[in-house]
């Protein structure tokens, strides 16, 4: 008998046998829907070292938003009869050699130093991530123009930057910030290139021009998207960085000017009373140290919950 020639409801019911309840499921796989960021947060969480890294950042951030505020304490207030002060109920960390209370300082400090990396990483991933992506996918003597812009930067030691800022802008937030963004993009837009590069010429990206997306729409939506585990990874490794400079600045004293209180101005005034008061010395330094060892370890964390390769 010739199947194909019959209609669906003239098929005898005979030629055909119900299967089993217990068979039908035999090879069905249940698995949860996830998301990318879902699924990229999944992995993170298993990374204990970045998990408590975050959970240090969280918490560092949320005390130097609310001990300056609840503290009976300003970080530039002195009081000279508890100068060098040790330890104590009142003053947790102790007391400076103004007599002003350290742990505000620190908090105060924290407000000053992940402010400028964070600002410092947001602006670099803009800037990168537009110049990168435009010399990338338009090649050619757009590319060639730009890309030796970057080399000029590149040969032009930092220093000479930043004081030169100083110089015109004096020594504050917007031109410790501006010094730092000054050349730290080119990292950054670099690797955005090199990616760009290497995705444009896949099928996805001529398929979206073929039917009507703009050049931008392609550069932004298609290929900067699909660039964004390395992107978001460099952006956090860029904290880091930017706020060990910002304290290295500020320690050699052409950073954030007195009485203003950085980490890095902390150490720089700390450090004539190194071999008395030692303590003074450590907290600044600690808080540098744990936070930037935090972030490194979010990065690790997001360097593989991002890379499919690290699954």
């Amino acid at each position: 008998m010739d199947l194909s020639r019959l209609r669906p409801e003239e098929i005898p019911e005979s030629l055909f046998e119900a299967l089993d309840s217990s068979e039908k499921d035999s090879e069905f796989i249940a698995m949860e829907s996830r998301t990318y960021f879902q699924d990229a947060w999944a992995r993170f969480r298993v990374h204990r070292l970045a998990l408590i890294g975050l959970v240090f950042i969280a918490l560092m951030i949320f005390c130097a938003i609310v001990i300056p505020i609840l503290s009976p304490f300003t970080y530039d207030g002195q009081d000279m009869a508890l100068r060098n002060a040790p330890s104590s109920i009142l003053h947790p960390f102790g007391t400076d050699k103004f007599g002003r209370d350290i742990l505000v300082r620190v908090m105060y400090g924290a407000r000053i130093s992940l402010s400028v990396g964070f600002a410092a990483a947001a602006l670099n991933l803009i800037v990168g991530v537009i110049y990168g992506g435009i010399c990338g996918y338009v090649g050619g003597k757009v590319d060639l123009t730009l890309m030796r812009i970057v080399d000029i930067l590149y040969a032009v030691p930092s220093l000479l930057y930043v004081i030169l800022i100083m110089l015109v802008f004096g020594s504050n937030i917007f031109s410790v910030l501006l010094a730092i963004c000054v050349s730290s993009w080119v990292g950054m837009a670099r690797q955005v290139r090199a990616l760009v590069l290497s995705l444009k010429e896949q099928e996805f990206a001529h398929s979206a021009y073929i039917i009507g997306a703009s050049r931008a729409r392609v550069l932004f939506k298609h290929l900067v998207i699909n660039c964004m585990g390395p992107i978001i990874v460099e952006t956090t490794l860029m904290v880091p960085s930017a706020i060990f400079t910002e304290a290295f600045l500020a320690f050699v004293g052409i950073g954030i000017s007195i009485p203003m209180a950085s980490w890095g101005t902390m150490a720089n005034e700390a450090r004539g009373l190194m071999m008395i008061y030692p303590m003074q010395m450590v907290w600044p330094v600690a808080a540098i140290c744990t936070t930037m060892l935090s972030l490194h370890f979010i990065g690790d964390g997001l360097s593989e919950a991002l890379d499919p390769r690290k699954r």
